[in-house]
């Protein structure tokens, strides 16, 4: 994923603020247990909201223990106690993701990039193996998704909404595997598919000015950038994105860490995409 599931931290409440960092920092410190030092580097937002998701489903935080933080031991922080494997599968999510998006931009990046990409390779293929132990199902549809972006990205007819699917497909299958019954299972079906093309438009808003220059794919590349018109239509399309996978997930039995999701879904996530599609009305979405 691409570090677009922010909070807003403004709106937050101190606890709740307090709450989302000890699940950020319980997450770094699994990373480092189960990969190694450098593997924390991969930490995200979007990894960050996937550990609390498989904890709020599991209903497996049992508390927060105060400790130091690895990268500074001069700086106190807390910790999120899990009970279950939710850090641990939040940590293969995140070296995975990296591991599929290094390969896939060995294809893209130009010579320099190119070369530093293939420096940090070896290490996220060999946490890559140690994470296929425990979770081939989330490298499965982390293949898939790369396999199928590669076929849609290939197609000169591809639209805006096939070059999407991949990523949503992904989300889908990967929020589906913590479903208990049917019906939670198309809930989070739905609130992963809509999080997911969000997700993959928002990136591709955020990158068109790079692709555009590099000569990469994205979905908008033969869009008028100040077309109003056109502008209108992507943040529409965002936009429905955004209001189904809430719809979504207020069906679901989220109790823990309910007001971090609130505060992300509403409020969050619709900053992050102001700011992005602002470039595409000279800087105002008003």
């Amino acid at each position: 994923m691409f570090g677009y599931l922010q909070i807003q931290k403004s709106e937050l409440l101190v606890r709740e603020y307090e709450a989302y960092k000890s699940v950020y920092c319980g997450l770094c410190k699994q990373m480092g247990r189960d990969y190694s030092f450098l593997a924390r580097f991969s930490l995200s937002y979007d990894c960050t909201f996937y550990a609390m998701l498989l904890m709020s489903l599991s209903k497996s935080c049992s508390g927060f223990k105060d400790g130091r933080c690895t990268f500074n031991p001069l700086k106190k922080c807390k910790f999120a106690l899990c009970e279950d494997d939710c850090f641990s599968k939040a940590s293969a999510f995140s070296v995975l993701s990296v591991y599929y998006k290094l390969k896939d931009d060995i294809k893209d990046e130009r010579f320099f990039k190119r070369l530093f990409i293939r420096m940090l390779f070896p290490f996220f293929s060999h946490w890559r193996n140690k994470a296929l132990k425990k979770y081939s199902e989330i490298d499965n549809y982390l293949s898939q998704m790369t396999d199928l972006q590669s076929t849609a990205e290939s197609d000169p007819e591809c639209s805006v909404d096939e070059s999407a699917h991949p990523t949503a497909l992904m989300l889908s299958n990967l929020f589906a595997l913590e479903s208990s019954s049917d019906e939670d299972k198309r809930i989070l079906r739905e609130f992963g598919y809509q999080l997911g093309r969000w997700i993959y438009l928002i990136d591709a808003a955020d990158d068109y000015d790079k692709d555009i220059k590099n000569g990469n794919f994205n979905p908008y590349k033969s869009w008028e950038k100040d077309s109003k018109e056109q502008q209108m239509k992507m943040v529409s399309s965002l936009n429905q994105s955004l209001a189904r996978a809430y719809d979504a997930y207020n069906l679901t039995d989220f109790k823990d860490f309910r007001g971090i999701f609130d505060n992300m879904l509403t409020l969050g996530l619709p900053s992050v995409q102001n700011k992005i599609t602002a470039k595409f009305n000279g800087g105002n979405n008003e």
